[in-house]
């Protein structure tokens, strides 16, 4: 059973069809998916393993690198050798978007300031083929561990982790580039068929973590270069925790969302959102929900 609050929530936010819609994309259960890494192989070779497995898959029109299993259990894929070596990474669909949406650039400082478990910050090692020199920030000694072990098992080389609350990070740091995937609920990744995903939900938490979430953009647009880009993003869909958070940090703020765009975008499921240029998708059987906007220093 989902909670009532978020019940409560999403029908005040949505409206009646689209809560129904979103209800239903929360049924359960989802499906496996997975990122094919570059570092150490190529989409082409994941398909042929796939193939030769007998593990059926399904490709996106928005990236090259993600793969749709609808038939797979996890740890089908945990034995096999591609994962053992990191040639695959198990990452949801919609987790994807942010780096996507930032589009890394080879030669660029770029800052992910909440990096754990390291499935994002490796995706951008590896869409700039580890010519970019990222800092990755987790504030958890054990999550930063985890951390470290994802990347060197990714092959992602150019990365420095800091074990530090990237709130604290001092003001002489500057970044071309910056990723914020912020703490937040989780509402949009909560399964009814799957009472776990929904215990630690509460609308204290929703509070909390819009407290923590613009502490966190205040900052990330303080360390962000002139002329420069950032993206912010949460697997929510509450808009207390994206639309609200985006509006108060730009307050004042030499910044304003940049549009995402991208090839193949118009394939996701995506919710109305109250901020134009912003993504919010649609929870689904192939999707978390998900919030994603992209922001421009002036």
């Amino acid at each position: 059973m989902l909670p009532e609050y978020f019940i409560q929530a999403i029908e005040k936010q949505y409206g009646a069809e689209e809560s129904a819609r979103i209800l239903a994309g929360m049924a359960g259960p989802r499906r496996v998916t997975l990122r094919a890494n570059r570092l150490k192989s190529t989409p082409e070779a994941v398909a042929d393993m796939l193939k030769d497995q007998g593990i059926a898959f399904e490709r996106l029109p928005w990236s090259q690198d993600a793969f749709l299993l609808p038939e797979a259990s996890e740890r089908e894929l945990w034995r096999l050798p591609a994962y053992e070596r990191g040639e695959i990474y198990l990452q949801s669909l919609s987790s994807m978007l942010p780096s996507i949406a930032l589009a890394p650039e080879p030669g660029r400082d770029i800052l992910d300031m909440a990096a754990a478990p390291g499935g994002k910050t490796a995706q951008m090692a590896a869409m700039t083929a580890n010519r970019a020199q990222i800092t990755a920030c987790e504030m958890n000694k054990i999550r930063a561990e985890k951390l470290r072990y994802n990347l060197e098992k990714q092959g992602a080389s150019r990365v420095n982790v800091m074990v530090r609350d990237a709130r604290k990070l001092e003001d002489f740091f500057r970044f071309d580039q910056i990723l914020l995937d912020a703490p937040c609920s989780g509402s949009g990744t909560m399964l009814e068929s799957d009472p776990g995903s929904c215990r630690a939900f509460s609308e204290k938490l929703v509070h909390n973590s819009a407290a923590v979430q613009l502490q966190l953009l205040r900052k990330a647009l303080s360390l962000l270069k002139p002329g420069h880009s950032l993206v912010y993003s949460t697997c929510s869909i509450l808009a207390e925790e994206n639309e609200n958070i985006v509006r108060a940090a730009l307050k004042g703020a030499p910044a304003a969302v940049e549009p995402i765009a991208f090839p193949g975008m118009e394939a996701l499921p995506l919710l109305p959102c109250a901020l134009p240029g912003a993504l919010c998708v649609c929870p689904t059987a192939e999707y978390e929900g998900f919030f994603t906007v992209r922001l421009r220093k002036g």
